[in-house]
């Protein structure tokens, strides 16, 4: 889709031999009302509009204010205008998700539906589209055993339990027109195969055909590198046959030299593709991104482009307290720039397909991801279900055929905590894996289980069956003691001895403290406890916390609340830091920065500054390369006196800096700041250095090949 037009601009385009996909923004001047009697298709609300309705914008979800705890149905209404009606116009009304299940109507007559509350989808409203068209969406939050995200039955088959967040009814993303001609592309499946010194690019497009007759047809790839420079494109004859649906073409492209993803360097090119007619009219055209890299598990460790890394992360409920999960980009922005100042390198990243722009976030801000459907707590009753079985397959689907070009995924998960450890559960597990791999063969295919240190054999369990194994441990609060975990880690090491492993979750609830200031002091505890008894573990790929923010919830709460906000996050629900925050931080840097004022008989002239990258016994570590060390030195009154930058290409062995220092007047009180910048200007690390302190016994730093950087700050 190249472009969002209305009015005289759409009448343009439209006018010209051909039409390329055009998108139309639907997001605005809705009406909306809640349907708590359900009577709205009886009374006719399909077809006119109803009294009482309220004026909302896309994205919108209703339980925020007036009806926060509302369940049920509730209806919203659009009337749009047809800026032109052309002959062989073919128009698709599509929706950025709907939670959780909706029916749609346009004049009257009901054009189509969906389930599930995270993916887009799609409808062919061509038949029905008039000049000025009214447009009725019903959407129902309401769930049960059988849906996804749905009741978490497992233990408590008897009594249906809610899911650990909240049920943000409405038409929580974006809803937009597209209008083509006679043939469309779909979508586009590109995956990358690295070579030495190349990379091969497999594109395959898919194409909708709406043609009485085959038709003879020009496809053609153009890749456009990180810097959007043309380079590489192929061009092939294609034979489009009628009425196809999903024709799959495919292209193939080298590129010499490529850019390779990675963490500190998400380089990320674009693929134009378009179908052109024999007259070179463009029918249609669209754009993706996608990357270079390889993701390989190798003697349990976990590689990137052929080096290994271990890595850190948070998850991230799509929620705030002003949005619900009907996010606008400020604030799913803001977010995820405090992940990656918290040094987020992995996450899950929750419990359902995310919102495409953090998809797009994690690319170009290196941030590895196993996305997930909302198969939470299923009991083994559930797993068997087919009704279940076909919802996840589904949602599984859509999620890769929307997701499956970013580079920063390497492995989708299938469940959450659910009855794994059954005959159903591994049944239900293997037929997610052969499903997927059906679909995406080159990506891991994992879940998150929480059970693993009470199984007896391995065969026991779908773990065995995984990729790779996702272990949630909650010692200290929901799993026992803290004293607990060494025994459980190496029990898994057992029983999967060939199984790399990520602690998929781990962190505390809340409820386990006397209040949320007794909570925290536990929750850094467990920071600083676990993650170095993790990074002693060479087969423990990586760790994630539970969670980056508190999130709304029936669940998991303080007894004789029955909805509230869960703590759990190093901030809480208005992204107020707790100490828990700052701990974190400082214990995931990727590198440590030491300081020293070299001795003087009165101030110093010079200091030293080591930059040391984690080695592969910490958590997190991974290679670090184009780094800038900078520093300033401020005097008693704050003002800078020195300053300068240091280039640091490769952080493989420690790096040492030696600054000098202007005369300062006598016993002058001297502090020097350091600032690690990554390749993409983040702060990777810091460190304060006081004179006073460091003459009473700094430590020494370690070793290395003095650099001389930086130069004194003029006179003022």
């Amino acid at each position: 889709m190249n472009s969002i037009l209305t009015g005289a601009l759409l009448l343009l385009v439209l006018s010209a031999p051909a039409l390329a996909a055009t998108s139309v923004d639907l997001d605005r001047d809705w009406l909306f009302r809640t349907d708590p009697s359900q009577i709205g298709a009886a009374a006719g609300w399909q077809q006119k509009l109803p009294a009482d309705t309220a004026s909302v914008t896309l994205p919108h979800t209703w339980n925020i204010g007036r009806h926060d705890s509302y369940l049920g149905k509730a209806w919203y209404f659009r009337t749009f205008e047809m800026p032109v009606q052309a002959t062989n116009l073919h128009v698709k009304l599509h929706f950025g998700a709907t939670f959780y299940s909706a029916r749609v109507w346009l004049n009257g007559t009901e054009v189509g539906g969906h389930e599930g509350g995270y993916t887009a989808y799609s409808l062919d409203i061509t038949p029905y589209v008039h000049t000025i068209n009214y447009l009725a969406v019903e959407v129902d939050n309401r769930v049960s055993e059988a849906t996804i995200p749905g009741f978490a039955m497992r233990g408590s088959d008897a009594k249906p339990m809610w899911y650990d967040w909240w049920d943000y009814g409405g038409i929580v993303r974006d809803v937009w027109l597209t209008l083509t001609e006679q043939v469309e592309i779909d979508r586009q499946r590109i995956r990358s195969h690295v070579h030495a010194k190349s990379a091969t690019i497999e594109d395959g497009i898919f194409l909708e055909s709406r043609f009485k007759k085959s038709e003879h047809l020009v496809a053609r790839a153009t890749a456009f590198g990180p810097d959007n420079q043309l380079v590489a494109t192929q061009t092939r004859a294609v034979q489009v046959d009628p009425g196809a649906h999903e024709q799959a073409v495919a292209l193939q492209l080298e590129l010499p030299a490529p850019s390779l993803w990675s963490i500190d360097h998400p380089n990320v090119y674009r693929m134009v593709v378009q179908i052109t007619d024999a007259q070179g009219n463009i029918l249609d055209e669209q754009s993706d991104t996608f990357g270079v890299r390889t993701v390989e598990i190798r003697d349990r460790h976990l590689l990137i482009n052929g080096e290994r890394v271990r890595l850190t992360g948070i998850t991230r409920h799509e929620e705030s307290v002003w949005e619900g999960l009907a996010e606008t980009p400020g604030t799913m922005r803001y977010d995820y720039d405090d992940l990656k100042a918290l040094q987020v390198t992995l996450t899950r990243p929750v419990h359902y397909p995310q919102n495409p722009f953090i998809l797009d976030y994690a690319d170009r801000h290196g941030i590895l991801l196993i996305p997930e459907i909302p198969v939470w707590q299923f009991s083994e009753a559930q797993m068997r279900d087919p009704k279940v079985l076909a919802l996840a397959q589904q949602q599984m689907r859509e999620m890769i055929e929307q997701a499956g070009n970013h580079p920063s995924i390497f492995a989708w998960s299938v469940c959450n905590e659910s009855d794994t450890a059954t005959p159903g559960g591994i049944a239900y597990f293997r037929a997610m894996r052969d499903f997927i791999r059906q679909i995406d063969p080159d990506r891991f295919v994992s879940y998150a289980d929480d059970n693993l240190a009470k199984l007896q054999r391995a065969q026991d369990s779908a773990a065995s069956d995984a990729d790779f194994v996702m272990m949630n441990q909650y010692f200290g609060s929901w799993h026992g003691p803290a004293a607990a975990l060494p025994a459980s880690l190496d029990k898994v090491d057992r029983l999967f001895p060939d199984k790399m492993v990520i602690i998929s979750e781990f962190g505390l609830p809340g409820v386990f403290g006397k209040d949320a200031e007794d909570a925290d002091r536990m929750r850094v505890k467990i920071i600083e406890d676990q993650i170095p008894e993790l990074a002693r573990r060479d087969w423990i790929a990586g760790a994630i916390f539970w969670c980056y923010q508190d999130y709304k919830s029936h669940r998991n709460l303080r007894p004789g609340l029955e909805e509230g906000y869960v703590d759990h996050g190093l901030v809480d629900e208005y992204r107020q830091r707790r100490p828990s925050y700052y701990v974190w931080k400082e214990m995931n840097s990727p590198a440590s920065l030491a300081g020293r004022f070299e001795p003087s008989v009165d101030a110093p002239k010079t200091f030293t500054a080591t930059v040391q990258a984690n080695t592969m016994e910490r958590l997190p570590s991974f290679p670090l390369r184009d780094y800038r060390l900078e520093w300033e030195v401020r005097d008693e009154n704050n003002k800078v006196i020195a300053s300068g930058a240091q280039a640091l290409p490769d952080l493989a062995q420690a790096q040492t800096i030696a600054g000098k220092l202007p005369p300062p007047a006598q016993n002058s009180a001297l502090r020097l700041h350091l600032t690690l910048l990554n390749p993409m200007g983040l702060v990777a690390a810091e460190n304060n250095v006081d004179w006073r302190r460091s003459e009473a016994g700094s430590q020494p730093a370690p070793a290395s090949a003095p650099i001389t950087g930086g130069t004194p700050a003029p006179a003022q």
